[in-house]
Parts: C-alpha cells; sequence; structure tokens
C-alpha cells in the first residue's frame, strides 16, 4: 500500500511581508509566528535601521527601506501595512495592484479620498483578500455582545455611546511628524486611538445613519494642528440614537468605556469587562451574567500593549485562513471602514455646523459561526 504523504507537505507556505515598523509592527510578526503554514520573509521601513532590528530580533531574512521591493518578489502572498495613516492609502493600493492579500492597520486611511484609492484598487483585484484590524470585535466579550443583540436580548435598542479617555503628551507627537496632522494622521484622538471603539459600537449597534459633531484642541496648543478632545451625537441605523466621547488629554491614562440602553435591558462595558448588567427579564439577567462571566475568563494572550487587547492572533489567523480559503475574512476593509467613515463625517459636521449622513457601506463582515448568547464566542 502507497504510504500517506506527510500532511504539512501539502500546505502551502504563505509567504506575508510586514510594510512598517512601529510599535504596532512585532505583534503583526509574533501573531503570524504562531501560524505554522506562515513565514515573515520581509520587513520593511523608510528607517532600515528599524527594520534590521526587527529582521535581528525575530530572524527574518528580507529587509528594505522601500515597500517596492516587498511587492515585486513573487514569492510574497501577502502584506500587513503598519505604516503612518496617509501611507496606508497609496501602499495598500499598490499591493492589490501587484498581487498581494492585504491586512491594514487601523484607520485605513487619513481621507476619503485615500479610501477611495484603497477600494478602487479592491474592485480590480476582488479575488484579494482586504481586511482592516479591528482587533476588539475577535474578543470573546465582544463576540458576546454581539450575540445578545441580535438574539434581541435588549428588546428595542434605545442609546448607546462611548467613551475613551487616554493621554497622549506634547512629547508623544513631538516623536512622530505624522502625528497630529490633518494630511497624515488624518486627525488625532478620533482617527487613532478612538477609533477602535468607535468600532466597536457601530459594528454592535449596527452602523450609523448621520452625525453632528464638535471637537477642540485644548491642551495641546502650538503642537498638535487636530483634535485632543471630542464628542458627537450619533442617530443609528436602527433608529437608536447616541454619542461619542474622546480625549487624549485625560490625566487618568487609559480607560474606555461602551453603553447600551433597551426596552428590556442594559449594559455597561468598561475596559474590557461588564461594568453594569441589568435586564427587566430574572432568567435572562442569570443568563447573560453567566455568558459574559465566560467571556471575560475566556483564555486570551496579550501581545504588545494591554489595550491592544488579546484579538490580533485571532484576527491574523482569519486573514491568512480566508486567503488559504478564498473566501472574505471576518472583517472585510468594507466593514472596517464604516468606522473611518464615521469619524470623517464628525470632523465634517463640525466644520460645517450640520448633521450629517455617513456614507452607507457595509457593517457588519463576514459572520463568524453561530454563537448563542448561553456562551461566549472564541475568537
Amino acid at each position: 500500500m502507497r504510504p500517506l504523504a506527510d500532511k504539512e507537505a501539502n500546505v502551502q507556505r504563505i509567504k506575508v511581508g510586514i510594510i512598517g515598523c512601529g510599535v504596532i509592527a512585532p505583534t503583526h510578526i509574533e501573531s503570524y509566528r504562531k501560524l505554522a503554514d506562515v513565514e515573515v520573509a520581509w520587513v520593511c521601513d523608510i528607517v532600515e535601521e528599524k527594520a534590521r532590528k526587527l529582521a535581528e530580533k525575530y530572524g527574518i531574512p528580507r529587509v528594505s527601506a522601500d515597500y517596492r521591493d516587498v511587492l515585486a518578489d513573487p514569492e510574497v502572498s501577502a502584506v500587513s501595512v503598519c505604516t503612518d495613516h496617509a501611507s496606508h492609502a497609496p501602499i495598500t493600493a499598490a499591493a492589490l495592484e501587484a498581487g498581494k492579500h492585504v491586512l491594514c492597520e487601523k484607520a485605513l486611511a487619513a481621507s476619503s479620498e485615500g479610501l477611495d484609492l484603497m477600494f478602487a484598487a479592491h474592485r480590480r483585484h476582488p479575488e484579494l483578500v482586504f481586511a482592516g484590524v479591528f482587533q476588539h470585535r475577535f474578543e470573546p466579550i465582544s463576540q458576546y455582545v454581539k450575540a445578545m443583540i441580535e438574539k434581541g436580548c435588549f428588546g428595542k435598542l434605545l442609546t448607546a455611546g462611548v467613551q475613551v479617555w487616554c493621554l497622549r503628551t506634547n512629547e508623544y507627537y513631538k516623536a512622530d511628524a505624522w502625528r497630529g496632522t490633518w494630511a497624515q494622521e488624518g486627525g488625532a484622538v478620533l482617527i487613532n486611538q478612538a477609533i477602535h471603539f468607535i468600532d466597536l459600537l457601530v459594528w454592535l449597534a449596527g452602523g450609523v445613519a448621520q452625525i453632528s459633531g464638535t471637537y477642540e484642541n485644548l491642551t495641546h496648543q502650538g503642537v498638535i494642528e487636530t483634535e485632543d478632545t471630542a464628542t458627537a451625537a450619533v442617530r443609528f441605523k436602527c433608529g437608536a440614537i447616541g454619542t461619542i466621547e474622546a480625549t487624549c488629554s485625560s490625566p487618568i491614562g487609559w480607560q474606555s468605556r461602551l453603553h447600551f440602553r433597551g426596552t428590556e435591558g442594559s449594559l455597561d462595558i468598561r475596559d474590557g469587562r461588564p461594568d453594569f448588567v441589568k435586564f427587566v427579564r430574572e432568567d435572562v439577567q442569570k443568563e447573560v451574567e453567566a455568558g459574559l462571566r465566560t467571556a471575560v475568563d475566556a483564555p486570551g494572550e496579550l501581545l504588545g500593549k494591554s489595550y491592544y487587547g488579546s484579538g490580533h492572533p485571532a484576527q491574523i489567523a482569519d486573514f491568512v485562513s480566508a486567503i488559504a480559503e478564498k473566501r472574505q475574512p471576518f472583517i472585510p476593509a468594507s466593514s472596517a471602514r464604516h468606522a473611518v467613515d464615521v469619524v470623517l463625517s464628525l470632523y465634517r459636521s463640525w466644520r460645517i455646523g450640520e448633521w450629517v449622513t455617513v456614507p452607507s457601506g457595509e457593517v457588519h463582515g463576514r459572520r463568524m459561526r453561530k454563537v448563542s448568547p448561553k456562551k461566549s464566542a472564541s475568537a
């Protein structure tokens, strides 16, 4: 009888390039290294020394200061784009045109023109996987709350909101010239720090239809040209209303809070943990409390800073699986775009002094496996 072939020999190894070697790059590298069928073949940064240090640390064979070298390598199947916001769009568009699958860090782009450039390239190459990073969607508590909402545990959703408080000093902004600029970062606290939680809010609540916002630079005058503090009122597509609040001038450090109020129940989540849980029906109360405990206790590994959460390995594993299985990722870029559109619409609202209609588009992305609210979803 013919011997069985080595299973691993039939697995096509995916070679990946990391473009941009800033603070998030090691999280991507370590997440890829957890996957048996992936090799990180390139690291690239315009400051080549940054790339060389990562290459030496992780044993990555190829280094460049020019992302086009990575894209020219026919053995590279996919890239993680981890550069500054403004360069996401041209690099992503070039990668797609070169036939590479793309996982792009938040925010997808610094402007609507950048978004248009990326998605025009993807329309020309729809066979390629194009995903946007919003790793918190993969965390068990996020998956569980999504299942609660879809099951109708809240009844009719009335209000939902997000608050993000963090501290970014003048030294932080001076360390990189692109930070705190409209042209390169696209904003400040909203499009950089708060956008992860804005994405969670709009994904869980089903998308934003209209927004009216205000923003100010209250403590970084003369250092940044963008906002350090902002608030907004929103009208969700489901009919509920809500609020967004964010500041990077808070001395208490990093805190986030999401809240949901419905006709049948209420939930607050602070820093990824339930803070207030109250439902009208006792059986639902017990079910939700048990499910939230399971979600919070689910194992997860932190890579990088604590507020990154535990979702990067799961998102990167999903990206690689999507390539191998020729399917949409859990967060296609078309879904990751909505949070950027919300932020850009908030900026525009303040400038023109009116409510702004947020561009309609995909919000939910691909469904993960069906999860009952009785049990937490694993990412």
